[in-house]
């Protein structure tokens, strides 16, 4: 019995030996190094400078969380920077912060994944690192459902995390709408050309470090932890609002706001937050989701920007200027509410083109106001010291209180005259199509005749709103066009009425080109095209505005389109008493290819542009005598048939209209070509009421002004001393 007792004291002895022996390997291998940093947690607590932190950790219940395990960067405020927080709120020390506000601090300090200054203002885009890119990361606060007013009835209201649009896309189940938190490193800083500046601007009671955390300095980077990074900051940091948040906190802009809230906002049922919440809170209620109209830049309550990458939002935000009440009411007053009662009853286009040109869908800074562009194509039109009352760095972007409104250019521009005046809604959707974005363009000068509705219908052309087509009803009868072909000539036309330079007084006479090339005229506050000429009209100018880009004439008809061919002017020409055009007519008129009924001559091609330079009787004669002609003007030779065909070609510039304003000189192709195929020139010297021709013989003739600036179907046709020879 002794043995058998002897026997197993021995064997357990060997059994908890080679356990103690198994036990230390598992430990070796499996256990936690030495040398391994201790968690976030235990650090803090370890360096002695973060008890009031500490203190809303626990609150916050983030003991455990940072204590383990886990991938974070915690931008944490030290004891020093409570001290400040304390007294701002009136509060002795950390017992005194609310559960809700200290997980807020903490929530919001905390960021997914642990990052080191070395990545810190880095992207992380789907090809890897981006460098020096970013100047946000999300963090893991976030806001739910709340309860809000809703059409004067209790709602739970979530606000959308997608830019909605055409799609119908505003709101994704598995994203709560994280709340991101900037900073600001010099690597960033140099990547897009800012500086100290820039971050003054915001925040002008801190220090720009090259390394801040909204109004914080970094002032111990880089402590490195078993479950992440630390980076001690000296500022307490609360929740940052969104733009949507900051401007219903702002009675400043309630105004502002009061557009967005009626014109641009709805509160739609959505099953996806419904079963969220729901899964969440334990309760069967019903949640909206805020949602912002598809037709704005971007949503002003989504946390994500643009989510064309994940991560997108780590590189780039959102921008807002809005205007206080004051400037707003005068805006509205002086331009958009001119001729309207009040904003229920502007276009909603009016709506959508006022909000989005106080809208960027990009981070403006305050150094790059000028050459950061909105959907519109504008800078920011502030004056950063002078205009700017208010300014933040927000969650998902920057936001600008202003004392003035963005002039939009499509309400300061020439456009703005008729977009914002219901009596030129046909001009408005005419000019919409093919000439908004020129006329727009505020860099550039524009003269524009804009004609009413009424004025528009008297000349044949209305809009089908159920057919969404342009229709043409000749006024004195004849056959109805539609769809694309009333457009072609209703686009014609319109560019008559558009001129590429700002002529502010009509009240002279003279020849100007439009926006198409062709050439109208003007004498004494009238102003007339050829189209208007063949009905023996002219169109009187009623008033005129100045805009930011040019002058606006009100003209009480249109400026119609030519119908008659050259050869028909130049005919009108050639009959008047002792004409000058007679002879040169003449030969044209007997000349193989010019057609007697229409006008039109061979070789000009209709809708291109055309000079025609037609030599005195005298001029002729002497080409007669000079054998560049026949005697003859209806010849039977062939030879003489080609005489008179190649000199009439070489007498008509193709592609281009010049007339003597000193505006348009040197080389001109004519219509002439010899039997190789080569083109003659002519080269033209201007200056105004002044121009010669040169051919290429070097003999130069003058244009004689007195009898030139006819016009015709997109040509001009002027009268010369002399002819031209080609010597091809």
């Amino acid at each position: 019995m002794k043995r058998v007792i002897l026997m197993l004291a021995v064997f357990s002895s060997v059994v908890l030996l080679f356990s103690d022996c198994r036990k230390k390997e598992f430990d070796d291998f499996y256990g936690r190094p030495d040398w391994l940093a201790e968690p976030i947690y235990q650090q803090l607590q370890a360096r002695k400078n973060f008890n009031s932190f500490l203190t809303c950790i626990d609150k916050a219940g983030y003991k455990d969380i940072l204590g383990q395990a886990g991938y974070w960067t915690i931008f944490a405020p030290n004891d020093e920077a409570f001290q400040k927080y304390f007294q701002q709120k009136g509060i002795n020390n950390a017992s005194e912060i609310g559960e809700e506000e200290a997980t807020g601090i903490v929530k919001y300090s905390l960021v997914y994944n642990a990052f080191k200054t070395d990545h810190l203002a880095d992207v992380q885009s789907p090809i890897g690192w981006d460098p020096g890119k970013a100047f946000k990361r999300r963090t893991t606060y976030y806001k739910g459902a709340e309860q809000l007013e809703v059409n004067n009835q209790p709602q739970m209201v979530m606000a959308s995390n997608r830019n909605n649009n055409a799609s119908g896309l505003y709101y994704v189940k598995a994203d709560n709408n994280n709340k991101y938190l900037p900073y600001f490193m010099d690597s960033y800083f140099t990547s897009k050309g800012l500086s100290s500046y820039d971050y003054k601007f915001f925040y002008p009671s801190s220090n720009y470090t090259g390394f801040n955390v909204a109004q914080s300095e970094v002032v111990n980077k880089d402590i490195v932890a078993e479950n992440g990074v630390i980076h001690e900051i000296n500022s307490v940091i609360e929740p940052l609002p969104n733009i949507d948040e900051y401007l219903a906190q702002n009675t400043a802009y309630s105004k502002f706001k009061d557009i967005y809230d009626k014109f641009m906002v709805s509160y739609l049922s959505n099953a996806d937050a419904t079963s969220k919440y729901q899964e969440i809170s334990g309760t069967t209620e019903n949640v909206l989701v805020k949602v912002f109209n598809a037709g704005l830049s971007y949503s002003p309550n989504n946390e994500n920007f643009l989510k064309l990458f994940d991560n997108d939002a780590q590189g780039d935000g959102f921008s807002m200027f809005a205007p206080t009440n004051d400037a707003l009411t005068k805006y509205l007053n002086d331009v958009l509410l001119e001729h309207y009662i009040s904003l229920d009853q502007l276009p909603a286009e009016v709506i959508y083109d006022f909000l989005n040109a106080h809208m960027w869908a990009t981070t403006v800074w305050p150094s790059k106001f000028s050459s950061t562009l909105n959907s519109q194509g504008q800078g920011a039109l502030f004056d950063p010291d002078a205009d700017v009352v208010d300014k933040k760095v927000l969650s998902n972007g920057v936001f600008y209180g202003t004392n003035k409104v963005q002039e939009a250019n499509v309400f300061s521009s020439v456009f703005g005259k008729a977009y914002l005046d219901p009596s030129y809604s046909l001009m408005t959707r005419a000019l919409s199509v093919s000439l908004k974005p020129a006329v727009i363009n505020t860099n550039l000068k524009y003269t524009l005749f804009l004609v009413s509705d009424d004025a528009v219908k008297a000349a044949g052309f209305t809009y089908n709103l159920d057919a969404n087509r342009w229709e043409y009803a000749p006024p004195g009868g004849g056959t109805t066009i539609t769809g694309t072909n009333a457009w072609t000539k209703l686009n014609r036309i319109l560019n008559l009425h558009l001129i590429n330079d700002d002529i502010k007084s009509l009240s002279g006479s003279g020849i100007t080109e439009t926006y198409g090339g062709e050439y109208i005229k003007y004498n004494n506050n009238t102003v007339y095209s050829k189209g208007n000429q063949e009905k023996s009209e002219q169109a009187a100018i009623t008033s005129q505005k100045t805009a930011s880009n040019g002058t606006v004439y009100y003209i009480d008809r249109l400026l119609l389109d030519a119908s008659k061919g050259i050869g028909l002017d130049l005919q009108e020409l050639a009959s008047q008493s002792g004409s000058d055009f007679s002879k040169f007519f003449n030969y044209l008129n007997n000349s193989v290819g010019y057609n007697k009924t229409t006008g039109e001559i061979l070789g000009v091609t209709s809708g291109s542009l055309y000079t025609l330079f037609v030599p005195t009787n005298a001029a002729m004669n002497q080409a007669v005598a000079l054998g560049y002609l026949p005697s003859a003007e209806n010849p039977s030779a062939q030879e003489d048939k080609d005489k008179v065909t190649n000199f009439i070609r070489y007498h008509i510039i193709q592609k281009a209209i010049v007339v003597p304003d000193g505006k348009k000189d040197g080389g001109f192709t004519t219509l002439f070509q010899n039997e190789r195929g080569e083109t003659a020139q002519v080269t033209v010297t201007n200056q105004p009421n002044n121009m010669q021709v040169r051919d290429m013989t070097g003999a130069s003739v003058n244009v004689i002004v007195s009898k030139s600036n006819n016009l015709s179907n997109n040509a001009v046709i002027h009268q010369i001393d002399g002819f031209l020879k080609p010597n091809l």
